[in-house]
Protein backbone atom coordinates (compact mmCIF):
# COMPACT_ATOMS: atom_id res chain seq x y z
CA UNK A 1 0.00 0.00 0.00
CA UNK A 2 1.22 3.09 -0.65
CA UNK A 3 1.96 5.57 1.97
CA UNK A 4 0.35 9.41 2.25
CA UNK A 5 2.49 12.16 1.41
CA UNK A 6 0.65 14.98 2.90
CA UNK A 7 3.39 17.26 1.96
CA UNK A 8 2.63 16.98 -1.60
CA UNK A 9 -0.82 18.12 -1.35
CA UNK A 10 -0.52 21.87 -0.58
CA UNK A 11 1.99 24.41 0.80
CA UNK A 12 -0.43 25.68 3.01
CA UNK A 13 -0.62 21.83 4.03
CA UNK A 14 2.80 20.99 3.78
CA UNK A 15 3.46 24.02 6.37
CA UNK A 16 0.42 22.91 8.95
CA UNK A 17 1.92 19.30 8.76
CA UNK A 18 5.22 20.41 9.82
CA UNK A 19 4.18 23.09 12.24
CA UNK A 20 2.03 20.24 14.21
CA UNK A 21 5.36 18.10 13.77
CA UNK A 22 7.04 20.82 16.01
CA UNK A 23 4.03 21.39 18.45
CA UNK A 24 3.57 17.73 19.09
CA UNK A 25 7.46 17.40 19.83
CA UNK A 26 7.29 20.90 22.03
CA UNK A 27 4.11 18.72 23.92
CA UNK A 28 7.04 16.42 24.98
CA UNK A 29 8.97 19.18 26.71
CA UNK A 30 5.64 20.51 28.54
CA UNK A 31 4.77 17.08 29.64
CA UNK A 32 8.10 16.80 30.94
CA UNK A 33 7.66 19.87 33.16
CA UNK A 34 4.23 19.25 34.18
CA UNK A 35 2.70 21.76 32.17
CA UNK A 36 -0.01 18.86 31.47
CA UNK A 37 -3.68 21.79 30.95
CA UNK A 38 -0.99 24.08 28.55
CA UNK A 39 0.60 21.27 26.33
CA UNK A 40 -3.48 19.44 26.08
CA UNK A 41 -4.54 22.73 24.74
CA UNK A 42 -1.57 23.41 22.76
CA UNK A 43 -1.43 20.22 20.78
CA UNK A 44 -4.89 20.56 20.49
CA UNK A 45 -5.55 23.59 18.34
CA UNK A 46 -1.47 23.29 17.25
CA UNK A 47 -2.36 19.82 15.19
CA UNK A 48 -5.87 20.86 14.37
CA UNK A 49 -5.04 23.40 12.00
CA UNK A 50 -3.43 21.02 9.27
CA UNK A 51 -6.56 18.53 10.02
CA UNK A 52 -8.91 21.28 8.78
CA UNK A 53 -6.86 22.15 6.18
CA UNK A 54 -7.02 18.43 4.76
CA UNK A 55 -10.71 18.29 5.36
CA UNK A 56 -11.08 21.76 3.50
CA UNK A 57 -9.16 20.32 0.58
CA UNK A 58 -11.69 17.17 0.52
CA UNK A 59 -14.62 20.01 0.82
CA UNK A 60 -17.52 18.98 -1.73
CA UNK A 61 -18.46 22.75 -2.39
CA UNK A 62 -16.11 26.59 -2.16
CA UNK A 63 -18.52 26.76 1.27
CA UNK A 64 -17.14 23.54 2.87
CA UNK A 65 -13.88 24.53 1.35
CA UNK A 66 -14.44 27.88 3.26
CA UNK A 67 -15.95 26.73 6.56
CA UNK A 68 -12.90 24.46 6.92
CA UNK A 69 -10.47 26.98 6.02
CA UNK A 70 -11.94 29.64 8.08
CA UNK A 71 -12.25 26.63 11.61
CA UNK A 72 -8.52 26.13 10.30
CA UNK A 73 -7.30 30.22 10.90
CA UNK A 74 -9.48 30.10 14.00
CA UNK A 75 -7.17 27.17 15.44
CA UNK A 76 -4.39 28.77 14.36
CA UNK A 77 -5.06 32.01 16.08
CA UNK A 78 -5.84 30.05 19.39
CA UNK A 79 -2.65 28.46 18.60
CA UNK A 80 -0.84 31.74 18.89
CA UNK A 81 -2.54 32.68 22.25
CA UNK A 82 -1.37 29.61 23.96
CA UNK A 83 2.23 30.20 22.58
CA UNK A 84 1.85 33.54 23.85
CA UNK A 85 0.69 32.29 27.20
CA UNK A 86 3.60 30.33 27.28
CA UNK A 87 5.77 32.84 26.35
CA UNK A 88 5.31 35.56 28.58
CA UNK A 89 4.34 32.44 31.71
CA UNK A 90 8.58 31.19 31.40
CA UNK A 91 6.93 28.02 32.87
CA UNK A 92 9.57 26.47 30.23
CA UNK A 93 12.99 27.85 28.76
CA UNK A 94 11.99 27.33 24.80
CA UNK A 95 12.19 30.13 22.14
CA UNK A 96 8.60 30.97 21.39
CA UNK A 97 9.09 33.15 18.70
CA UNK A 98 9.85 30.78 16.01
CA UNK A 99 6.76 28.94 16.92
CA UNK A 100 4.97 32.56 16.70
CA UNK A 101 6.30 33.37 13.58
CA UNK A 102 4.81 29.80 11.96
CA UNK A 103 1.31 30.27 13.41
CA UNK A 104 1.47 33.68 12.17
CA UNK A 105 2.30 32.83 8.59
CA UNK A 106 -0.04 30.29 8.65
CA UNK A 107 -2.77 32.66 9.57
CA UNK A 108 -1.49 35.32 6.51
CA UNK A 109 -1.86 32.50 4.07
CA UNK A 110 -4.78 30.77 5.34
CA UNK A 111 -6.23 34.22 5.35
CA UNK A 112 -5.32 35.35 1.62
CA UNK A 113 -6.82 32.08 0.73
CA UNK A 114 -10.06 32.13 1.90
CA UNK A 115 -10.38 36.40 1.10
CA UNK A 116 -9.16 34.77 -2.83
CA UNK A 117 -11.93 31.95 -2.48
CA UNK A 118 -14.66 34.60 -1.08
CA UNK A 119 -13.87 37.20 -3.73
CA UNK A 120 -14.45 33.83 -6.56
CA UNK A 121 -17.43 32.88 -4.70
CA UNK A 122 -18.92 36.49 -4.86
CA UNK A 123 -18.04 36.26 -8.71
CA UNK A 124 -20.56 33.49 -9.66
Amino acid sequence: MEQLNYKSKSMVLKKAFNFAVSIVKLNETLNEAKQFVLAKQLVRSGTSIGANINEALAGYSKRDFIFKMSLALKESNETEYWLMLLKESKVINVDFDLFLVEAIELQRMLTAILNTTKKRLQAL
